[in-house]
């Protein structure tokens, strides 16, 4: 339970989707009181067990709609920020959502004396290349004035059971033949389990983690794009081709997928933008201390948690190798 000197409600926004639904089981297992900021309430549902009766409520907020920010936020001790996309879509852009709405809630979190934790990623930059990670960055430098000591965590490739990067490329190998090396394959991640992930996020409002940093967050294991399709194929027990795709061609591609109604695109030319610089924690946050092993966090390994969810990507399921097929 909490004691007299931590926060006691906290806010969550966008708490129902992959990383949030994990901040928010971290959150109740502290004690502390949840309040899930989202679209959708009724879509929100699912976390009511991740907490005891009354402990979980969902509420209607929408980043682009400051007035329902502000009502979300009255009455918290903290506010937590999960909300993110990869690819845009209608009214939801980078600028809308990811700089706007950052803005947004650290306005409302200081209007109404709570303190902040704001996910964001590694590579963020005001001024990169890529209009995800640009965003990213102008979010940041917004934060920072207006709540010097917010707590900004920043994520590499998040994995886990709903994680849309592992999954999405081991459900490719199930109807593909080849798996595609974009721009050879050569660009490095530090994959990191969304559990580790969303206990930063539970340390950072008990207040063991000092605000006013950004911290980089990280796995146990640099890998290569190659290496991670690699990992895939091993687990899901299957035999691809994979096929170098150049930045040109896969920068083509992405665009010509930008134009053809896809819920979730498999590629956009800004992701291709993004694959072009690695995704890896500084040499900076690893000497200033300011990644998970600097917080006292034990890193999960891929080998660790792939398996306990990418084996229903195999042929038969669990029962691939086992002799047990028919």
């Amino acid at each position: 339970m909490t004691s007299l000197n931590q926060p006691k409600l906290v806010t969550v926004f966008g708490g129902s989707g992959f990383v949030g639904r994990h901040v928010v089981r971290a959150l109740a297992k502290r004690g502390y009181r949840v309040r899930v900021a989202v679209r959708r309430p009724d879509l929100a549902g699912h976390l009511q067990p991740l907490g005891g009766v009354g402990q979980i409520v969902a509420v209607q907020a929408n980043l682009r709609n400051r007035d329902s920010v502000d009502r979300a936020v009255i009455g918290a001790d903290h506010v937590v920020n999960c909300v993110g996309i990869l690819f845009e879509a209608g009214r939801n852009t980078f600028g809308s959502v990811q700089e706007f709405g950052a803005r947004a809630v650290a306005e409302a979190a200081r209007a109404a004396g709570a303190g902040l934790t704001h996910i964001s990623a590694i590579g963020a930059d005001s001024n990169s290349e890529s209009d995800y990670a640009r965003s990213k960055g102008m979010a940041e430098e917004a934060i920072t004035k207006i709540l010097p000591d917010a707590v900004i965590l920043r994520p590499s490739i998040v994995f886990g059971p709903e994680d849309g990067f592992f999954n999405k490329f081991a459900e490719m190998a199930r109807f593909s033949p080849a798996l595609p090396l974009i721009g050879g394959g050569e660009t490095r991640f530090q994959p990191v389990y969304v559990g580790d992930v969303a206990e930063a996020v539970g340390r950072s409002v008990e207040g063991t983690v000092a605000g006013g940093k950004v911290y980089e967050l990280g796995g146990p294991r640099v890998m290569s794009f190659k290496e991670v399709l690699e990992e895939i194929l091993e687990i899901t027990m299957r035999k691809r081709a994979l096929l170098p795709l150049p930045w040109g061609l896969a920068s083509l591609i992405g665009k010509a997928a930008t134009f053809i109604p896809f819920i979730d695109p498999p590629l956009t030319d800004d992701q291709v933008v993004l694959l072009k610089s690695d995704n890896v924690v500084s040499d900076a946050a690893i000497k200033e201390n300011r990644t998970l092993a600097g917080i006292g966090i034990p890193q999960t390994t891929v080998e660790a948690i792939l398996p306990t969810y990418l084996t229903r990507y195999r042929a038969h399921g669990q029962y691939s190798g086992t002799g047990n097929e028919a």
